[in-house]
């Protein structure tokens, strides 16, 4: 454990941050899956609106600082190509 006040304060501050970020990538995986799902049953119209909701959640995880703006593209980039390869 630390002794010094400042470090005492950044292991509290981390440990909220840690939470903070751990609850935004729960919330991310959540809204992929769903688009993922949505495209398994062939349903074009639920996987577009499941789409459009990830895309919002991926980028506000992104302006947050959680993710990195490249990995952010990269998983809009692929669920969208999903999306559009649909039949």
């Amino acid at each position: 454990m630390a002794n010094i006040k400042s470090a005492k304060k950044r292991i509290l501050v981390n440990r909220t941050k840690a939470d903070r970020n751990k609850a935004i990538k729960s919330g991310v995986k959540t809204a992929i899956k769903k688009v993922y799902t949505a495209i398994e049953a062939n349903d074009k119209e639920t996987a577009a609106a499941a789409l459009l909701n990830a895309t919002s959640v991926i980028d506000k995880a992104t302006s947050k600082g959680v993710y990195h703006k490249n990995y952010a593209s990269r998983k809009v980039s692929r669920l969208s190509k999903a999306v559009n390869q649909m039949a």
